[in-house]
């Protein structure tokens, strides 16, 4: 399935969530911290109040709560406006 997001929206692919702790411990699923930083896969065109900012490939951070999953071809990708983006990192 291929997916184009509308308007001021983006779709972003989380980056995994560590599994080994730094002293070797193996933290099951459900204690995993969901992920705050991802990869943008698609952008939309903007509106004509709003521009696009970020393009595919933008390594992003994101709130917490920020955006609704959906599961993309068996990953779970996150579709967001793009002010729910925090920061670019470079």
């Amino acid at each position: 399935m291929k997916l184009k997001p509308l308007a001021d929206r983006v779709i972003i692919e989380p980056t995994a969530a560590e599994e080994v702790t730094a002293s070797g411990i193996i933290i099951p699923d459900s204690a995993k911290e969901k992920p705050l930083r991802g990869t943008v896969l698609a952008v939309g065109c903007g509106t004509k109040d709003e521009t696009m900012v970020l393009k595919e490939g933008d390594k992003v951070l994101y709130g917490k709560y920020a955006g609704t999953e959906i599961d993309l071809d068996g990953n779970k990708v996150l579709i967001m406006r793009q002010n729910e983006v925090l920061a670019v990192i470079e």
